[in-house]
């Protein structure tokens, strides 16, 4: 009786060694059964539509984006004007200050992970269910590349699955460094600015090889929402996250603080706390 009922059927006892079982499934497991068998048959199709050739990426860099043509249907619904700014550049042509410092805000286990940083997505999922509201968060750079290239910004399961899906095989076909050169040359910094040499130059007025520690903590600082966010503003979200990068540039050794920082923190260090 027992086995029968965790298999999913009842069985009677008829006598001492004849048993009658009604192999009939209840309604819910068959239910279950169904969607499964439908996710099955429709996982191959939907990953043969959705997965687009990535080896072209090994050499090639896409003219335009998924992210950019929304933005340009945005806009044209509104009946606004709506320009690109991109210049492509290669990414040893990208200042290392830029690159560590989009790194630490941005996915600071890029070189480790596969595509997915676990423990992120554990803690967005836990901090989801706090407030009730699912925003899909602790994506990484290879998530981020994958959405800005082929997907629309809308949340949505269904994207979030497709994102996954290029994601892990994204990191199949390119090597770390194309994905990383591929984001910061896609990656959105303010209304029509696309890529860092574009936003160096519209900020700056310099080219992406020239960039400053703090212009390169102050450009990584936006990125979590650069149409809201301006780098040479005085908005304090980004005069605190910049300092934070900065600070954590410092302590790695990426950046040798200038001599007036050192002398102010010797002092600061060796100030007595009260009069003697």
């Amino acid at each position: 009786m027992e086995l029968g009922i965790y298999l999913g059927f009842a069985c009677l006892p008829v006598g001492r060694e004849f048993v009658i079982c009604d192999l009939t499934m209840p309604k819910r497991h068959t239910t279950w059964l169904i969607l499964l068998s439908f996710f099955l048959i429709l996982l191959p199709i939907v990953y043969l539509l959705v997965i687009p050739d990535l080896s072209k990426l090994i050499k090639e860099n896409p003219k335009k984006t998924a992210l950019m043509e929304y933005r340009e249907r945005a806009s044209k619904e509104k009946r606004k004007s709506y320009r690109i700014y991109q210049s492509w550049v290669p990414f040893s042509k990208i200042s290392p200050y830029l690159v560590k410092a989009v790194l630490i805000a941005e996915d600071d286990k890029f070189w480790k992970h596969e595509g997915f940083d676990y423990e992120a997505i554990q803690k967005a999922l836990e901090k989801d269910l706090k407030v009730k509201k699912f925003n899909f968060g602790g994506s990484t750079i290879t998530q981020q590349l994958a959405k800005n290239l082929y997907l629309s910004p809308e949340k949505s399961l269904i994207r979030k699955i497709s994102e996954a899906f290029i994601t892990w095989r994204m990191e199949k076909a390119l090597s770390k460094k194309r994905i990383l050169e591929l984001y910061l040359n896609v990656a959105e910094w303010g209304e029509g600015i696309f890529g860092v040499e574009a936003a160096s130059r519209h900020y700056y007025g310099k080219p992406s090889s020239q960039l400053t520690p703090e212009e390169a903590a102050r450009l990584a600082s936006v990125l979590p929402n650069p149409r809201k966010y301006n780098p040479v503003g005085d908005q304090r979200y980004v005069i605190n996250r910049s300092n934070i990068i900065y600070s954590v540039m410092i302590q790695r050794g990426i950046v040798i603080p200038e001599y007036k920082e050192i002398y102010k923190d010797v002092t600061e260090a060796f100030e007595p706390s009260s009069p003697m």
